[in-house]
């Protein structure tokens, strides 16, 4: 199984970011990659929120989802879905790794990398 994406990882492949070449070199060298629904509804919030910010237009902004739909039609971004058990394992992550605080979001995607037995997580977070 490729890597679990993270919302940031995302951004920097479907849109022109600090380090977006470096991502997307790392990227092309992957046959597959896996997200979460969770990280389908951030994806979506994150473009609807740079565009009312003014940062991209709404054609590119369709465009990009366009593109990130397509890529998961085709099979080289796999969907899971979030089940009651990745919540309960980020609960469990965030009590095991209370010397290093986890945003909500952030304990999610790993619970749920780590369900589905993803041995790598690419993310863009500064913390």
């Amino acid at each position: 199984m490729g890597p679990y994406l993270d919302t940031s990882a995302l951004a920097k492949w479907y849109l022109n970011e600090p380090f977006s070449e470096q991502f997307e070199a790392f990227i092309r060298q992957q046959s597959s990659a896996a997200v979460s629904r969770l990280t389908t509804v951030e994806f979506r919030c994150l473009l609807a929120r740079r565009r009312l910010a003014g940062e991209i237009t709404k054609s590119v902004e369709s465009r990009v989802y366009a593109s990130f739909e397509q890529d998961v039609g085709a099979g080289f971004l796999q969907v899971h879905p979030v089940a009651d058990e990745h919540l309960i394992a980020a609960l469990g992550l965030i009590a095991r790794l209370g010397r290093h605080p986890l945003r909500t979001l952030d304990a999610l995607h790993l619970a749920i990398a780590q369900g589905i037995h993803c041995r790598r997580l690419a993310t863009a977070d500064k913390t």
